[in-house]
């Protein structure tokens, strides 16, 4: 069996003690090291207690480290320092299946030498009796995301050799597919395993859609890192950023013809975004369960994410514009 370590960087919330109970409980070759990382900005002595007694036999091999709040690439690259395994296994807050650690014993002895990273299978559960809302089909798209780090197996040596996380992407976003392009462009290949997750959809507030907006900038920073084609390499959908910049450009114009006193182009600008805006909330009302809360908080969000992702672009192609190309690692 290939010794393993699992590095869990953590914001602790209240999904850490059943993320560290399912592993625990998984049955199969034990991890030679748990790492978790506390990435929140001012760590408190509380918090850790609960899900550290839940490790049992584990919580002797576990070390706690603190990643400073500089979010999961930085922390994961904490994590990564403190590992002396041959593979690392990165988790989120998420629980893994009760058959594991045998998967992922066979999903690490069936990878041929050239082979850096084992991605595992995630199932994101919804709800059954009714349609999913928008924030719980944005989950649900992790099942079919490629290289997420949610369960993800890598090779320690590939993983020092690109130089880890790229700590440039503060988020949970695109810090996966940016290091999977190196490990790839390394001359490694990275495969999807058999053994299985359950990656639980978080409760969230009625803004968070637009928060999520700040990924835009890190897109941005994707432009720069590997050029305008990152897209198709990294096999990323798109998104609505271009039509977003048309909505805002609308609604931007449609003001500043007004203030000119030109209402005729102001009326169509205005007409040009109505428009945009209704057809954005109509596909996102559409397949959820269309509740009075659900319209509402599509028709406010709806208004707010184009011009909020629109200066999250701008924002972050100015702040990146002096970032080089990614230089080709050699293997």
């Amino acid at each position: 069996m290939t010794a393993y370590a699992v590095v869990v960087p953590t914001l602790v919330r209240d999904t850490l003690a059943d993320c560290l109970a399912a592993l625990v409980a998984a049955t199969g070759p034990r991890p030679e090291q748990v790492v978790l990382v506390d990435d929140r900005p001012e760590p408190g002595p509380g918090g850790l207690e609960h899900p550290l007694s839940v490790l049992g036999d584990l919580r002797e091999r576990t070390t706690v480290l603190t990643g400073g709040g500089r979010g999961p690439a930085a922390a994961r690259n904490t994590g990564l320092r403190a590992v002396t395994a041959p593979w690392t296994v990165f988790l989120d807050d998420v629980q893994v299946g009760p058959h594991w650690c045998d998967q992922l014993a066979e999903d690490l002895t069936e990878a041929a030498p050239h082979v850096a990273g084992v991605q595992g299978v995630i199932a994101v559960p919804l709800p059954g009796e009714r349609r999913p809302t928008d924030w719980e089909r944005g989950t649900a798209g992790l099942a079919r995301a490629r290289w997420i780090t949610a369960d993800m197996a890598c090779r320690t040596e590939a993983l020092k050799q690109v130089g880890g996380f790229d700590e440039r992407f503060p988020r949970a976003f695109r810090e996966d597919a940016d290091l999977a392009l190196r490990v790839l462009d390394a001359g490694w290949r990275i495969r999807r395993g058999r053994r299985t997750t359950r990656h639980p959809v978080r409760p969230a507030d009625r803004w968070v859609s637009v928060r999520q907006q700040r990924g835009n900038a890190d897109d941005a920073l994707m432009r720069r890192l590997h050029g305008p084609d990152w897209w198709d390499k990294a096999a990323a959908p798109r998104g609505r950023i271009r039509r977003h910049a048309a909505v805002t450009t609308a609604g931007v114009a449609a003001c500043a013809l007004a203030v000119a006193g030109r209402p005729r182009a102001a009326a169509a600008c205005a007409l040009g975004w109505a428009a945009g805006t209704a057809e954005f909330a109509r596909a996102r009302i559409v397949p959820g369960p269309r509740t009075r809360q659900e319209v509402t908080t599509m028709l406010a969000t709806s208004v707010l994410i184009p011009p909020a992702a629109t200066w999250h672009r701008l924002s972050g192609a100015w702040r990146h514009r002096h970032v080089p190309a990614r230089q080709e690692v050699t293997p």
